[in-house]
């Protein structure tokens, strides 16, 4: 009983911070969203951006504060060593819990520039956050039936806007979160990840590929069991381990058309498969026994 009211009070308070802090950043956000849609010139975008990506981080950072005063999760990460803040970055990673969003925040926070996330044209709506997503560019897309072609034009829209600034594209590959039920009806042919889809990387490839440094393959994995949003705000995440992997983009991954070449589109699936399974093969041996170390 008293460790349940524990993580009440625990969640509730980690809630209050979340919310305060992103009416906070977004009220900050707000004179910078107006004057990019009222000048919308170069010189005037380049500036707001940073600043919104300044305000951006300042919101990573709390969240990482109240993070930490809820719980102590034992971080066990690697792959981070010569990565740059002013470098560009594509990054994608496996899917399972909204608190995937904020493990990546805190890892890569001040390690590379702002993550700048494809969302569900939903999320828009959402009060507060959709503006402050909308102000940061990020590509809302629409993923429904008969939407492809839109929701392409808007990520190489959206791409060609993070060509201005230091940006890391960040992608969830697998287009949801795992479960285990969308896994079979997918007859996934991986044990631990969803089929991945491919034109969102395909698109910031082709939108600005020659301007990314590198692509960084990240795995995360909760020991204990993939949480809820609840868990993390209540104090429950014990344990996190993520693996990030700077991958070289192959020169023939630059500039193709997805759509309209079949050759290209076999060559980026046939990539992005390779990737997967290799993802797929170092979660089953983290996951075996003495695969992680007992303590971090």
């Amino acid at each position: 009983m008293l460790k349940r009211l524990g993580s009440i009070i625990k969640g509730s308070f980690a809630s209050s911070v979340l919310a305060m802090n992103a009416v906070a950043i977004c009220a900050g956000m707000m004179p910078l969203a107006v004057m990019k849609l009222m000048l919308p010139f170069g010189a005037v975008r380049r500036g707001t951006d940073r600043v919104l990506n300044i305000l951006a981080e300042r919101w990573i950072a709390v969240n990482g504060w109240w993070m930490a005063l809820v719980q102590r999760i034992r971080w066990d990460v690697t792959g981070l060593d010569g990565l740059r803040r002013k470098g560009w970055y594509l990054v994608s990673s496996n899917h399972q819990s909204w608190v995937d969003i904020l493990v990546l925040q805190k890892v890569f926070h001040r390690r590379v520039p702002f993550l700048k996330f494809f969302l569900k044209r939903q999320l828009l709506y959402v009060p507060v956050m959709g503006l402050a997503w909308w102000a940061l560019d990020f590509p809302f897309m629409r993923r429904r039936s008969g939407s492809r072609s839109a929701d392409l034009a808007t990520a190489r829209k959206a791409c060609e806007k993070f060509r201005q600034i230091p940006t890391s594209v960040m992608n969830f590959l697998e287009g949801t979160r795992f479960n285990r039920a969308k896994h079979d009806q997918q007859q996934s042919p991986y044990r631990h990840l969803l089929k991945p889809k491919v034109g969102g990387l395909a698109t910031a490839l082709s939108a600005m590929g020659e301007r990314f440094d590198a692509l960084l393959d990240v795995t995360i994995i909760y020991p204990e069991g993939v949480p809820t949003f609840w868990d993390l705000l209540s104090g429950q995440l014990k344990q996190v381990v993520v693996r990030v992997r700077e991958l070289e983009i192959p020169k023939e991954l630059l500039g193709g058309d997805y759509e309209g070449d079949p050759v290209f589109r076999a060559r980026m699936q046939g990539f992005v498969q390779d990737l997967w399974a290799e993802k797929d093969r170092m979660i089953e041996e983290l996951r075996l026994p003495g695969g992680l170390p007992a303590e971090v």
